[in-house]
C-alpha cells in the first residue's frame, strides 16, 4: 500500500519516512497508516537500510488520527493504526523521530516506540484520548508509566492537556529539545552516525533493550485496541467527536 502523503527515500543507509498531508497538519488516515506500516516493514527487510528516520513535512509532525476517519475503523479486524503500531514495535532496526510543530494523539504515542526522539522546542504534544471518550492506544498505557511513572503518565493521559518539548524530555518521551534552526542538522548527523555502526550489533542491542517488555507490549496494544473500538461506539465518544469535527455550512 502506498500513499501520496507518505514520502520515502534512502540516503546514506537511512530510510527517511516523511508524513506529508500539509493541508490537514499531517493528520493520519487509514490509507496513510497502511503506507507507514509498509514503509517500516520494507525498511526493516532492506539490507541497504540501517536506520529509519520518521518526520513530518512543513514543520509539523502530525496532528494525529484524522477524526473523520474514526468512522471507517474496521469493526472485526485490526485497524490500520493498530497494524502500524505493531510494525513499529516489531522492527529490528533503530527508529529516530524528528518532531516539530504538533504531535497529537498517535503523534505522541508512536514516539514511545522510537529509539531516539528529538523534539523542536516550540513543539506542542498531547494525548487527548479521554477527551474523545476513548482510551490510550499504541501500548502507551504500558510504555508511558515505564518512563514517566504512574503519576506522570496519569497527568498526561487523564488530564490530556498539551505539554511542551521540555516536559516530553522530563517524562522520558524524548531525548532532547532543540532549537528549530538546529534540529535538521542535529538529527541527520545522529542518523548518519548510527547508520555507520555495525548493524548486527545495533540490532542485537535493541532486541536486548526491549526483551523484558516486548511480549507485554504486543498484548497491551491489542487490549487497548479492543477497548478503544468499544468506546468509539459510546454516546460520549460520538458526541465528543462530533464537537471536534469542523462544522459544515
Amino acid at each position: 500500500m502506498t500513499s501520496p502523503h507518505i514520502l520515502t527515500s534512502v540516503r546514506e543507509k537511512v530510510q527517511i519516512i516523511e508524513i506529508s498531508r500539509i493541508e490537514k497538519k499531517n493528520a493520519l488516515t487509514n490509507e496513510m497508516y497502511q503506507a507507514l506500516r509498509n514503509a517500516i516493514e520494507t525498511a526493516d527487510s532492506d539490507p541497504a537500510v540501517n536506520v529509519i528516520l520518521l518526520r513530518g513535512a512543513n514543520g509539523v509532525f502530525t496532528a494525529g488520527n484524522d477524526i473523520g476517519d474514526f468512522n471507517n475503523r474496521p469493526k472485526d479486524a485490526p485497524s490500520p493504526g493498530q497494524q502500524f503500531m505493531h510494525a513499529m514495535h516489531r522492527t529490528e532496526k533503530p527508529i529516530i523521530a524528528q518532531v516539530e510543530g504538533l504531535a497529537i494523539g498517535i503523534g505522541t504515542t508512536m514516539l514511545l516506540h522510537c529509539d531516539l526522539v528529538y523534539v523542536a522546542k516550540e513543539t506542542r504534544l498531547r494525548m487527548p484520548f479521554v477527551n474523545l471518550g476513548v482510551c490510550p492506544e499504541a501500548g502507551s498505557s504500558l510504555l508511558l508509566p515505564m518512563r514517566a511513572g504512574h503519576r506522570g503518565a496519569s497527568e498526561l493521559l487523564l488530564l490530556a492537556d498539551f505539554f511542551t518539548a521540555e516536559e516530553a524530555v522530563l517524562h522520558g518521551i524524548a531525548n532532547r529539545a532543540l532549537d528549530r534552526d538546529e534540529i535538521d542538522d542535529f538529527v541527520w548527523a545522529r542518523a548518519v552516525e548510527l547508520a555507520a555502526k555495525d548493524p548486527t550489533a545495533i540490532r542485537e542491542s535493541k532486541r536486548l533493550l526491549k526483551a523484558h517488555y516486548a511480549d507485554a507490549c504486543t498484548k497491551q496494544i491489542n487490549e487497548e485496541s479492543l477497548v478503544f473500538s468499544r468506546l468509539l461506539e459510546t454516546e460520549a465518544s460520538r458526541n465528543a467527536r462530533a464537537n471536534t469535527l469542523p462544522q459544515k455550512n
